[in-house]
C-alpha cells in the first residue's frame, strides 16, 4: 500500500517487455519446430533429409534470434515508473 492510500500494484516489467519476451518465446518454439523431423521410416536406412538447409541453418538462426529477443525483453528499460 502506498502512502496516499492507493493500493496500485507495480509490475517488474512494462508492457513492451512482456511483448518482447513473448515474441522471443514464440521464435524459440518455431525454431525447434523447424528442427523437427527428417528421420527415416526404417532405422536401417540413412536419410539425407536430416541435413536439409532448414534444419541445419534456418532453425538454429531462428532459435538464436528468439534468445536474443528474450535478453532484449528482459534488459529493455520500462517506460512506466
Amino acid at each position: 500500500m502506498s502512502q496516499d492510500g492507493n493500493s496500485e500494484k507495480q509490475f517488474a516489467f512494462g508492457k513492451e517487455n512482456y511483448i518482447l519476451v513473448a515474441a522471443g518465446f514464440l521464435c524459440i518454439v518455431v525454431g525447434f519446430i523447424l528442427m523437427a523431423g527428417g528421420g527415416s521410416e526404417d532405422p536401417n536406412v540413412f536419410s539425407e533429409e536430416i541435413f536439409s538447409t532448414r534444419r541445419i541453418t534456418i532453425a538454429p538462426i531462428v532459435v538464436l534470434l528468439g534468445f536474443v529477443l528474450e535478453i532484449i525483453g528482459i534488459m529493455y528499460p520500462s517506460k512506466t515508473k
